[in-house]
């Protein structure tokens, strides 16, 4: 580090550098069949060094990596042939972020610190196994990855930050089989808290959807009811807002909504509210500062129904004369109002072949590859469906639940109810 922080600062075409340092140590676990087959520890370093350099009224930035094999002189091809490639990107100037108060050493909340890497990977996996052993579906394959990172970003302005967060990766393919058929699925878990019973409960969903898509046939006649999403989707549609408030979309003019837009014109359901936060409980994308070193601030993006923030980069928002809040990647919606999600008929989405968001062209929709339908007697699962809507009609009449949710990058209600879609 040393070694090429001296050779940066001693060339005389480097403007500014940063390096960006990730140390990673995972301890792995592979079932086959409820059988552990491969264990295995890595640990990895990476370090990618960015030098910016000024050329008349531009900025141009290159990027390349160094290893523990780098020697000293390759360090100093690498910065030459990295400052001629700067010299052909011409950005509008700005300034790196220099020293605020978050220098040093910084923990992201997690309990995994609470244990050694093969009691909590063992733990996850018996959780997986329990709630298998309650299905008469199976689980083919487990995969459990507990991963502990250490990253830092040094910068030419000063900055030296370290934050060391934990996270665990939990892959799962469960199977059903029957009538000369057979169905399999896959699902990807992520987390930085230990809570066994809601992994347990996040399994139990998956299986039963296994078993739910190996009898799902398309309806015999098309229903016309509400549509209820679930936390994945909905985590989409409020991500596709939250870009839409991005500095950079501001910036490149690109953005639909701006400060003091009404999301929602004529709401009949929940009014929408929602920001970008640094760190929330049990999401794995929560940082105390980003990849350039800007300690997180969070912001509110929409209160109310109503545009009142952007957030983003220290650079784009030099550009739009906004106070940066750093690359924040966790959103928190408002809780809305719905409680009961059983009356009339509905088709509730399980899980779809591709959820479609357009601002610009004010679509919603996708195909469904499992759903339930509530006829208001008994539960049908069908398939080979899809639903449409207008997205800003949907936005007015959206009804979200009082519960809610966490998964990756998203913490909001746990489902939503839509009025309206077309479903053929």
């Amino acid at each position: 580090m040393r070694e090429t922080m001296m050779l940066l600062a001693g060339h005389s075409q480097v403007s500014d550098y940063k390096i960006n340092t990730t140390k990673k140590e995972s301890y792995e676990l592979f079932f086959v069949k409820g059988a552990l087959e491969t264990v295995r520890c890595t640990e990895t370093a990476d370090r990618a060094v960015t030098v910016y350099v000024d050329h008349g009224e531009y900025r141009g930035d290159a990027k390349f990596f160094v290893y523990p094999s780098t020697t000293f002189s390759q360090k100093a091809d690498l910065i030459h042939q990295a400052v001629s490639r700067a010299k052909l990107i011409c950005n509008q100037k700005y300034d790196l972020p220099g020293v605020d108060g978050c220098n040093g050493q910084n923990m992201i909340k997690s309990n995994f610190a609470e244990y050694d890497p093969t009691e909590l990977a063992a733990k996850i996996a018996k959780a997986v196994f329990d709630a298998d052993a309650e299905s008469d579906a199976t689980i083919n394959a487990v995969e459990v990855f507990i991963n502990c990172y250490q990253e830092q970003v040094i910068n030419s302005r000063g900055i030296n930050k370290i934050q060391t967060r934990y996270d665990a990766m939990v892959e799962i393919i469960p199977t059903a089989n029957g009538n000369g058929q057979s169905v399999e699925l896959y699902e990807q878990y992520n987390f930085n808290i230990l809570d066994e019973e809601a992994l347990k409960n996040d399994v139990r969903a998956k299986l039963a959807e296994v078993k739910a898509r190996l009898v799902a046939a398309p309806p015999a006649e098309m229903p016309h009811c509400k549509v209820i999403l679930k936390d994945l989707e909905l985590s989409q549609l409020f991500h596709m807002l939250a870009d839409d408030l991005n500095y950079a979309t501001i910036y490149s003019q690109s953005n639909v909504f701006s400060k003091g837009d009404v999301v929602q014109t004529t709401p009949t359901g929940d009014l929408l509210t929602m920001g970008m936060v640094d760190a929330m409980p049990g999401d794995v994308n929560s940082s105390m500062f980003d990849s350039d070193g800007v300690a997180l601030h969070a912001q509110t993006l929409i209160q109310d129904g109503k545009v009142v923030g952007y957030y983003g980069s220290s650079r784009f928002g030099q550009y739009i004369g906004e106070e940066p809040t750093g690359n924040l990647r966790c959103l928190c919606a408002a809780p809305g109002t719905a409680t009961d999600f059983e009356t009339g008929p509905y088709l509730e989405v399980a899980s779809m072949s591709a959820f479609q968001l357009d601002l610009y062209s004010d679509y919603l929709g996708g195909e469904i590859r499992l759903a339930y339908y509530h006829d208001g007697e008994k539960i049908i699962p069908v398939t080979g469906i899809s639903f449409s809507g207008s997205l800003r009609a949907s936005l007015n009449n959206i009804r979200l639940s009082a519960e809610t949710t966490t998964r990756e990058g998203y913490t909001g209600p746990a489902k939503a109810i839509l009025e309206g879609m077309n479903i053929y």
